[in-house]
């Protein structure tokens, strides 16, 4: 549901530039309107400059097309400054009704007693999180005895940055797996560093540390992992995030931070 009211802010926002800037540009524009009729295939042009002409003055085309285009442009302002407003004022009241009554708060209206002998028909985020977090799987069985770094939760992880990102996760809130595994069209199994779950949408997100870019291997086989990916519909910048580190690039913790903060939170 919070995907709903995200989706209809964003749509009132844009409409609000849009507008300011209708109305910015609806005072530039010459007196008159633009009257259009069609002869033999021929569209001709005209300027009604008086309320109660039918007829205007002619606007030669290969002389007045600024003219023309001006006119055509203040009609076209004018419907749609109307039109947004319309459509601005029936997304505002409908975000505000939806607030008032949306089926949510009578859960959450509720005291923290009597939330605790009932089950919510609509589960909340954070309820969907804690199930989604909860749920086990078979983790990545290749050589584990390299699992050697501990997180604050309590995991064993392949590397000191990795320990370091899901340190990061944990603390931020957000929800995630380590490698857990992940079918591809083609049957077989991946197994990213990171799965995680945007709570406000309810989309999962992988997210890969390359650790080895100075490599010459290492990076063949990441890109080809980069491929594998794209091919089964995960996609960078939409549903996969990944953190890199070089002898003379170190991990940058700052920017995923605000990676995570701005893609996750």
């Amino acid at each position: 549901m919070n995907t709903i009211i995200e989706s209809v802010n964003n749509r009132i926002a844009f409409l609000k530039r849009v507008i300011r800037r209708a109305e910015k540009e609806k005072g530039s524009f010459p007196k008159g309107r633009l009257r259009t009729s069609r002869s033999n295939g021929r569209i001709r042009y005209y300027k009604v400059s008086k309320e109660r002409d039918t007829s205007g003055e002619y606007l030669p085309k290969n002389e007045q097309m600024c003219m023309i285009r001006l006119l055509a442009q203040k009609d076209y302002n004018k419907h749609f400054l109307k039109s947004a407003a319309d459509e601005l004022k029936m997304l505002e009241k409908m975000l505000a009704s939806y607030q008032k009554k949306q089926s949510e708060t009578a859960y959450e209206d509720l005291s923290e007693e009597r939330q605790n002998l009932v089950t919510s028909y609509i589960p909340s985020d954070d309820q969907i999180a804690e199930e989604w977090q909860s749920k086990t799987f078979k983790t990545n069985p290749y050589k584990i005895e390299n699992k050697i770094y501990d997180t604050r939760r309590g995991e064993k992880v392949r590397s000191k940055s990795e320990a370091i990102i899901a340190d990061m996760l944990f603390e931020m809130g957000i929800p995630y797996h380590y490698e857990c595994p992940v079918r591809l069209r083609d049957g077989k199994i991946k197994y990213p560093d990171f799965t995680l779950l945007k709570k406000r949408t309810g989309e999962v997100v992988y997210l890969e540390h390359f650790g080895f870019m100075d490599d010459e291997s290492y990076r063949k086989d990441t890109l080809c992992k980069m491929d594998i990916y794209r091919d089964n519909g995960i996609y960078p910048g939409k549903n996969l995030l990944f953190t890199y580190e070089t002898i003379g690039n170190p991990l940058d913790i700052k920017g995923i931070r605000r990676m995570l903060k701005e893609t996750m939170l």
